[in-house]
């Protein structure tokens, strides 16, 4: 009730995708007793809650431990009160117990999540192409096969595509119906699988009103990428225009011979580490000829953890590790700053020209020589 009046969700919207209160409480129960759900309670009525879902994600090859921030709602009447920012940092102070050094959500308000310490790391880039400009067809070893959306190939070519994928969620089944929520029913999808038979990449679209909508397509490869293109392409007679979702870091226009599409990019997720020095330890640099060492001020909005000065210690190898520094730095940046450098949307030269990151010349040079160059690819909503 809280969360249907927050986020006004009507019985009609309900009722267009085939869904009932009873079906929510039914399929979102499962995934909630997973979960760490945080509440304010006025005597026994719940005014404001919190949920954090226990999720793990891909961060540059290496698998994360991580805090899944959903449901955040409060009655408007209790409003400015500081419930959910009490909450936020409970919330915030569990995942750093249970080992999770870093946070993701779907912001409602960007502004706010800031405030808090989260910070953008991944677009959303929408787009559309007229049928005339559909690409040729490329002539590829593989083929391609149609299976239903929810199938074990579906999930196969998904955490073959996950393991490899800067940013991505590692998805179990009840993440898998997560995902496929808030779907209508006429979704599809189709599998590029190589000369070897494995799957490559996949479309998950559906078809309406002449227009082939695409949820999300993935590929390991440019063999993968033109497989699955040659399949839509097919669809020529029967659509007029594609209009699709992609979540890299790759305007589609480039790769077409007509490139006079439309295109348009939005911020999608953000993210905020919990515990720099458990997600240091973890993090892999860039190895290099030598040990490296950088000491900060960092300033957190909420957490006095990540609060104060620190050394960033980088061995040869890439293994890095923060400790607590004795003496103020005059070197500063923020938590917000920090887990978007880290997980490579922003680069440190970047950050520095607009006065995010307030350090020497050279201490830039090593954390471009540091950071890897690549930005997160993340398709889920929670």
């Amino acid at each position: 009730q809280l969360l249907r009046y927050v986020f006004q969700v009507t019985d009609r919207e309900l009722h267009q995708i085939g869904w009932d209160e009873d079906e929510i409480i039914r399929e979102k129960s499962p995934v909630l007793e997973q979960a760490d759900v945080l509440g304010w309670f006025d005597r026994d009525k719940l005014i404001s809650q919190v949920a954090v879902y226990p999720l793990q994600v891909r961060i540059f090859n290496k698998t994360y431990n991580m805090g899944g921030l959903t449901g955040v709602g409060t009655y408007p009447e209790y409003s400015n009160q500081g419930l959910m920012h009490k909450l936020l940092y409970q919330a915030l102070e569990n995942m750093k117990k249970r080992g999770q050094s870093i946070s993701f959500l779907y912001p409602y308000s960007i502004p706010y999540y800031r405030r808090k310490g989260w910070e953008i790391i991944s677009d959303k880039i929408t787009y559309e192409i007229n049928d005339y400009q559909l690409p040729k067809n490329k002539q590829v070893p593989g083929e391609i096969e149609r299976v239903e959306v929810e199938s074990e190939q579906v999930k196969k070519t998904y955490e073959g595509y996950a393991l490899q994928t800067h940013g991505a969620l590692l998805r179990n089944d009840l993440l898998w119906n997560e995902y496929w929520r808030w779907d209508s029913d006429d979704m599809m999808a189709a599998v590029y699988y190589n000369e070897s038979g494995q799957p490559d990449g996949y479309v998950l679209y559906r078809i309406a009103d002449e227009v082939f909508h695409i949820k999300d397509m993935i590929f390991v490869n440019e063999e993968a990428r033109s497989g699955l293109w040659n399949f839509i392409s097919a669809h020529f007679s029967m659509i007029s225009k594609v209009i699709g979702n992609t979540y890299m870091d790759e305007p589609l226009a480039f790769l077409l011979e007509d490139a006079d599409i439309k295109e348009t990019i939005s911020p999608y997720y953000m993210a905020r580490i919990v515990d720099l020095e458990q997600f240091i330890l973890q993090y892999p640099f860039k190895p290099d000829t030598t040990d490296r060492e950088w000491t900060f001020t960092l300033d957190d909005p909420m957490l006095s953890w990540n609060q104060g000065a620190f050394t960033l210690r980088i061995t040869a190898e890439g293994k890095g590790e923060v400790i607590r520094a004795s003496e103020k730095s005059n070197d500063k940046i923020d938590i917000q700053t920090m887990t978007t450098m880290l997980l490579g949307y922003k680069r440190p030269d970047y950050l520095h020209k607009i006065g995010r990151i307030s350090c020497k010349p050279e201490t830039v040079d090593m954390l471009e020589d540091a950071i890897e160059q690549q930005t997160p690819y993340f398709s889920d909503y929670f």
